[in-house]
């Protein structure tokens, strides 16, 4: 009978133990991951009430440093998460610097996420010369608005000509300076992940919707995103220049654009990690909770979360559209138009 209470006892004390996961942004507080990390942790904490969740702050360069960091030590640790985004996603394809590889970690859950291009109301392009600054993650939106300024049928150097005639790229701007910039009419182009831009771009009267990069889809495709229906690109695009976009730039821009997007809000564990189903389950609870939900959405709109296993898939279906044609295309077109440091990583298609 002593025996039988006592491992009651153990298997109460057990139940009951208390974890503390620190959650890794790349960035400082507010900037837009971060924006992301805060409001998705308040509610996880909902759905995991016995455990700790902090929000470990994490900038640097680009916002390699953290995710660098994690690849190589900090994912030992079996209590730490880090939130990626799609500038790491952009990041992974053609810098140097980023030395993390996705396929050693595992998903604990993503939002299948867009990015939201807004300008100066009275400005028409090209008519007015695009001014946006190049901060991290912005080579697809470089590319997207080559895209619709610059039309079909062009080779990489023709692209090139013409972004630089019709875009200034500022380069050497912080978040909270090109925020300010453009709210002040001194940029007339930005662009915000979903919940920044609701916070950042949607109170200011004078700015509008110009563009946004549409939905990956399990087949490969981009659907419209339900939140700012009628703007992707695609559709712009065609109604513009009257064909659909294709050709060699075209795919360099999907891949990227499908690398910095459906991974723009994605958190990850070690490969292998123990506490990894712990998280899956809470996510999946959070996913399921109208409260949560509706709060969430309430910051960020209505988008699919992948979870778990899901989220592996996501990944490995984006390394299939990795290509040595597209990659070369889209290094080149980074260097020669937008200074880009950045390399053909054979090893991503060898």
């Amino acid at each position: 009978m002593k025996k039988i209470v006592a491992l009651s006892l153990m298997l109460s004390t057990t139940a009951v133990v208390a974890d503390t996961f620190t959650f890794i942004s790349p960035q400082k507080p507010g900037a837009g991951t971060s924006q992301w990390t805060d409001i998705v942790v308040k509610e996880l904490q909902k759905h995991m009430p016995n455990d700790t969740l902090k929000v470990r702050y994490f900038p640097g360069a680009r916002d390699i440093p953290a995710i660098n960091a994690f690849q190589d030590e900090l994912r030992f640790d079996n209590n730490n998460i880090v939130v990626s985004h799609g500038g790491n996603g952009v990041s992974f394809l053609q810098e140097p610097t980023a030395k993390y590889q996705y396929g050693d970690w595992d998903s604990v859950g993503m939002m299948n996420l867009n990015i939201i291009n807004a300008k100066t109301k009275g400005i028409e392009y090209p008519l007015n010369k695009v001014t946006f600054a190049a901060t991290s993650g912005r080579v697809p939106d470089a590319m997207a608005m080559t895209l619709l300024l610059c039309g079909p049928n062009k080779s990489i150097e023709q692209y090139k000509d013409c972004f630089k005639d019709k875009v200034k790229w500022i380069k050497g701007m912080k978040n909270g300076e090109r925020r300010i910039a453009f709210k002040r009419g001194e940029l007339n182009a930005d662009r915000e992940n979903p919940a920044a831009y609701k916070k950042h771009i949607l109170p200011n009267k004078d700015k509008e919707l110009w563009f946004h990069h549409g939905l990956l889809q399990k087949d490969g495709s981009h659907a419209d995103d339900p939140n700012f229906p009628g703007y992707q690109l695609e559709i712009l695009f065609e109604k513009k220049w009257g064909v659909k976009p294709e050709g060699r730039f075209y795919n360099a821009y999907k891949l990227v654009k499908s690398f910095r997007d459906s991974l723009q809000k994605a958190m990850w564990v070690n490969k292998g990690n123990p506490n990894r189903q712990k998280l899956v389950d809470a996510l999946t609870k959070m996913s399921q909770d109208p409260a949560s939900i509706k709060a969430i959405q309430k910051k960020v709109g209505k988008y699919e979360w992948i979870i778990g296993d899901k989220g592996n898939a996501q990944r490995d279906t984006l390394m299939t559209f990795v290509s040595e044609q597209a990659l070369k295309d889209l290094v080149k077109f980074s260097d020669i138009a937008l200074d880009v440091n950045s390399k053909v990583k054979e090893e991503l298609y060898k």
